[in-house]
């Protein structure tokens, strides 16, 4: 649970009294590699912090899912979108590792909000580092080649190349598994 407070404190200082609250309504959960823990149409009701491990975030199809992000430890995970709409996801969360979460439910974030001085500086931070994950992942897949894409991974996040199955890894680049194994030959 320290490893959240020392998240926050990067950016802002909390009280004692805020952090009380705050990590009064942490859930602590662990859960086994290869457990989906958000599900497609169900309503996210967690904002989760990963304290050890890593996910994925998925669109289940029938032939092949199609993976659109990864979290590790000292992120934040959820499906946002459907945690701050209260409405059905549209993907689902699943974990590569074992991996052990803080969880708040959304009311309990509600209740932050009003009764800290620092809780919508916390929901910001969150939501801001949710957003720039996504927006540069977008971004990526508009501008740079399948190599470039994998060569940005494999320097930015090497710890990917150890924990993630290349099928996953391909799927987030947006090439086949074949063409992922091309590129690797290529360049080693």
């Amino acid at each position: 649970m320290n490893q959240i407070r020392k998240y926050f404190e990067e950016f802002t200082k909390l009280s004692d009294q805020d952090w009380k609250l705050f990590s009064s309504k942490l859930i602590e959960v662990h859960y086994p590699k290869k457990t989906v823990f958000t599900y497609k149409g169900k309503i996210e009701n967690y904002l989760s912090f990963i304290e050890k491990g890593s996910v994925r975030l998925f669109i289940p199809e029938e032939d092949e899912d199609q993976t659109f992000g990864f979290c590790f430890e000292n992120q934040f995970t959820s499906a946002y979108d459907s945690f701050i709409t209260q409405t059905y996801s549209t993907y689902q969360i699943e974990t590569l590792t074992d991996t052990k979460l803080w969880r708040l439910t959304y009311k309990d974030l509600q209740d932050i909000y009003k009764q800290t001085k620092i809780g919508n500086v916390i929901g910001r931070k969150i939501a801001e580092s949710l957003f720039i994950m996504k927006s540069k992942r977008e971004q990526s897949l508009l501008n740079d080649t399948a190599e470039e894409r994998y060569m940005k991974l494999f320097t930015e996040q090497p710890h990917l190349m150890r924990e993630i199955p290349l099928k996953y890894l391909a799927s987030y680049i947006g090439i086949t598994p074949q063409a992922l194994s091309r590129i690797r030959k290529r360049i080693s």
